[in-house]
């Protein structure tokens, strides 16, 4: 992972102009290939274009409410269909053949029912008699969801090519079909009819049974044919007049030629001339986000993994839109696009996060259908998002963060609709329920920080804090075995967090970074004034052997952060808190000693870089003024002030901060920072002036 981040940090401009250009290639097949309609327009709101004549004919196509309305009535009023089957009346007469014989066996061994077994015939034929009447007048069973209908439903019956319709109550179920045998049976002029009634029950049976698919394909053909239009506008006829309140009827009319113009005139247009037009629209919006970048978050421009990470959100969420688009039952406001500027605000600025998300919003707009209510709504998040100092350090603040977006979410949207239909009951209540889940949605930011933070080499405020646990086992070892240098670090972090403080930089960063500047003096802790209580170990080296194990500090506090895995932002620190300053005391201590021979510089002087930040400026500046303040024995004010002084402009001199973003202004704050914080630390009292002597 880090030699792919070590690669791409240095590719050259030209592959980052071509990432680019893919990337708004890739955006432009996202976007619809038909035309756009050219206007803008809400019910109740006033025309704002020059008047509108009907280019051409089209027809007045009905709310979709009142067709819902109209299909609703008929799939509720539909009569279904129920298919009398002819096999089941077959099969009971079959067995009323053997269950009758059966029966006839068992009763002659019993000498029983005298009259059936006189003239079986004529009981029989009452049997089949019975069942032909019976299943012709047809046995029904509802469907489970025609059941608890009342008596009057109607449903229609079909036997062979016909269908016939008839009410619930004329037709028979299992139950009166028995009923009927129990009264027909006493009238049918047998002797002993009680022979038939455990022969015949056990053979009813429903013969009319629900056609599903016969009932789907007739209702489909009716509701195929309920008009979808009401009325007519000719060519060159009025539609709406500038100035004019949109009302029910023109709304509709306007409807009706978008909807007509996106069927007719787009295909008759080129999709290439169309996407072309998005080509050039992309293409504007991200080279002048390009430039942005290029001139105001230089450091973005110039790593290749950081401008790939903001490119990646645009075609994220622009394919996102796309697909959601394609569903549709799924609306686009369930995007978290407010994930795209917590991101960005935690890796880079506020700032950077907000252009970021217009950018997003912008793409996204002109590929979805919900028009200028979506660009809205997510602009307004996306503001409040910067605004509301989102911390994914603090779960309090954070989840205090996500409520004031869907907040704003909300009453952003109450406000649209009571404009658009200016009732409350008119407002679309599943929009709240697609807003609500694109707040939760928002809440996958806070796994996706550390996610990002590995693949592109970032380093957040979570892992700062992490980091800053003087439990973690670097800063363990170096309170171990060099107490004086642990000392040092948590001094010059109190300084320089409040130094970055004071002129907005990122004070978490400085902090952190001051607690490892110095690890690399593990190796050789005794060779540091601060962690020395005895004999001096310089004595027995050389004023270059000594310059050199002073400075190899720096290089081996390198080697020791890579190998804990310390992020490179922190590594940065550890090479650019001495900048190209010298190792003074034994540079002048080996000029004295060799009068004759002019000392190699380069020998004496810290391998740099020079800082470059903000922050790594504020480092350099406490570490040298928090080291040289040791060497004050019962420091005054002025003596505080004057070292302070002395030591910013001896860095100035050396031209130390010439590649530094920080102004003279924010260093004169930090420098009144330093000199408070030392004069608390020192115990400084002010000096009152003597009281003079009574004359």
């Amino acid at each position: 992972m880090s030699t792919w981040r070590t690669t791409v940090e240095h590719m050259p401009n030209v592959v980052k102009y071509l990432l680019v250009f893919g990337v708004v290639v890739f955006i432009t097949f996202l976007f619809p290939d038909s035309l756009q309609f050219r206007y803008e327009f809400e019910k109740g709101q006033a025309w704002r274009y020059d008047d509108l004549r009907a280019p051409f004919d089209f027809a007045i196509r009905k709310p979709a409410e009142a067709v819902e309305a109209e299909r609703k009535k008929l799939t509720d009023n539909f009569s279904p269909y129920y298919q009398a089957d002819p096999t089941v009346a077959r099969e009971a007469k079959k067995q009323l053949g053997q269950v009758f014989n059966e029966q006839m066996e068992a009763v002659r061994q019993e000498n029983q029912f005298k009259d059936v077994l006189a003239r079986p015939q004529s009981y029989l034929d009452f049997g089949k008699h019975f069942l032909d009447n019976l299943y012709q007048r047809g046995i029904l069973q509802l469907a489970p969801q025609h059941q608890g209908q009342s008596d009057g439903f109607v449903i229609y019956v079909v036997r062979g090519n016909t269908a016939q319709p008839q009410t619930v109550d004329n037709l028979l179920d299992v139950e009166k079909a028995r009923e009927l045998l129990s009264d027909s049976l006493p009238y049918s002029r047998l002797s002993e009819p009680e022979f038939l009634y455990p022969i015949l029950e056990k053979l009813i049976a429903p013969n009319l049974l629900y056609n599903d698919s016969l009932s789907h394909k007739i209702l489909e053909e009716e509701l195929s044919q309920i008009a979808t239009f009401e009325g007519k506008v000719s060519r060159g006829e009025l539609i709406v007049m500038k100035g004019s309140m949109i009302t029910d009827e023109v709304y509709q009319k306007l409807v009706s030629y978008r909807e007509q113009y996106q069927e007719e005139v787009s295909v008759d247009h080129s999709k290439w001339g169309v996407l072309a037009g998005y080509f050039i629209l992309a293409s504007l919006i991200i080279g002048v986000f390009l430039l942005y970048v290029k001139l105001f978050a230089q450091p973005v421009f110039s790593r290749f993994n950081k401008l790939i990470f903001i490119l990646l959100w645009i075609s994220v969420f622009s394919y996102l839109v796309h697909a959601v688009e394609q569903v549709p039952l799924l609306s686009a406001y369930m995007i978290p696009f407010c994930i795209v500027t917590i991101l960005i605000k935690t890796f880079y600025n506020d700032r950077l996060a907000l252009f970021t998300h217009i950018v997003v919003v912008l793409v996204a707009s002109f590929m979805t259908s919900l028009g200028y209510e979506f660009t809205f709504l997510q602009l307004l998040a996306g503001i409040v998002v910067v605004l509301s100092n989102i911390d994914t350090r603090d779960w309090s603040r954070f989840f205090y963060s996500i409520f004031y977006i869907f907040l704003a979410y909300g009453l952003g949207y109450l406000g649209l609709s009571l404009i658009r239909e200016g009732d409350f009951q008119a407002i679309d209540l599943q929009v709240f329920a697609w807003l609500f889940l694109s707040t939760f949605l928002t809440l996958l930011a806070y796994p996706l920080i550390p996610l990002m933070e590995r693949f592109f080499g970032f380093t957040s405020a979570i892992t700062l804090v992490e980091l800053s646990d003087l439990n973690k086992p670097l800063l363990r070892e170096l309170s171990r075995k060099a107490p004086g240098t642990m000392q040092h670090s948590l001094q010059v972090a109190n300084l320089s967090e409040e130094a970055a403080r004071k002129i907005g930089a990122d004070a978490l960063l400085v902090k952190t970074a001051a607690l490892y500047h110095d690890i690399g003096k593990i190796a050789n802790p005794g060779y540091f004034i601060e962690n020395q209580s005895g004999a001096i170990p310089h004595e027995e080296l050389s004023d270059l052997e000594s310059a050199r194990l002073i400075i190899n500090h720096v290089p081996e506090g390198v080697k020791m952060a890579k190998k804990a895995g310390l992020p490179n932002l922190l590594i940065d620190f550890i090479r650019s808190h001495h900048g190209t300053t010298r190792a003074e005391f034994f540079y002048r201590s080996y000029a004295k000693e060799h009068p004759d021979d002019e000392p190699d510089d380069s020998e004496f002087r810290y391998p740099g870089p020079r800082p470059r930040t903000k922050e790594e400026t504020i480092l350099m500046m406490a570490d040298s003024i928090e080291a040289a303040c040791k060497s004050l024995k019962n420091p005054t004010e002025s003596d505080i002030s004057n070292l302070v002084d002395k030591i910013v402009a001896g860095k100035i001199t050396q031209g130390q901060f010439e590649n530094s973003r920080i102004t003279f202004r924010e260093l004169e704050d930090c420098k009144l920072i330093f000199k408070q914080l030392l004069k608390s630390v020192y115990h400084v009292r002010i000096e009152y002036p003597e009281e003079k002597e009574a004359e």
